[in-house]
């Protein structure tokens, strides 16, 4: 089931469990969410920004093992930018961005992230890892771009996606694991072959 806008207000004001609450700062208003209508709340652009460089590299190997593998500074440039100033992000070009807003989930909800659709008909594709595990906290990080003709223009604090939430059923005693918990800026993270492929491909080498 996902909650209602009013759910959502409620459950920020008076946590069901307020040892375990819904947590979203800086905080929306309330009133304005709770007669919105909507089944989302909105989060907004937030001021860091990580675009690829062009690469010494003849290809982008992600399995490399971590001391193998380029360190993400020599692959990637950071951008800090102000609130009310531009970034501009070019045809063709993609970027990594995060939420202004630190979203903290109890363990009995989990949520899942979309593109305001205004952005996506002006040919910006806005996505992130879809699922919000339970226990998550953090920035959430947007994957942002832009497939239009033109350069579009984003300013931080601008309502960017909106982040719809369900319940969950089951066990609730445990939280996400994710590496991504507690980030605040935008970040790769690793990409690994799960262990079943890794085993099966040391005994294939040896055939």
């Amino acid at each position: 089931m996902i909650y209602n806008s009013n759910w959502i207000a409620k459950e920020i004001e008076s946590p069901t469990d307020e040892k375990d609450p819904l947590v979203i700062l800086p905080g929306p208003s309330l009133e304005k969410l709770s007669n919105s209508g909507a089944a989302s709340i909105d989060l907004r652009l937030g001021t860091w920004f990580v675009s690829m460089k062009t690469s010494r590299h003849g290809i982008m190997d992600i399995y490399n093992q971590q001391d193998e593998a380029p360190p993400e500074t020599s692959i990637t440039d950071k951008h800090y930018v102000q609130l009310g100033n531009p970034y501009i992000i070019h045809p063709n070009c993609f970027v990594l961005a995060a939420t202004l807003e630190w979203v903290r989930m109890p363990k009995f909800i989990a949520g899942y992230v979309t593109g305001k659709s205004s952005w996506g008909r002006r040919g910006l594709v806005i996505e992130t890892a879809p699922g919000v595990h339970p226990g998550f906290s953090g920035c959430l990080t947007l994957e942002i771009a832009n497939v239009g003709e033109v350069p579009i223009k984003l300013i931080p604090g601008t309502p960017i996606c909106q982040l719809f939430f369900h319940g969950i059923k089951g066990d609730h005693s445990k939280a996400d694991q994710s590496s991504f918990i507690g980030q605040r800026q935008p970040v790769l993270g690793k990409v690994m072959l799960d262990e079943f492929v890794q085993k099966m491909m040391v005994v294939t080498s040896k055939t």
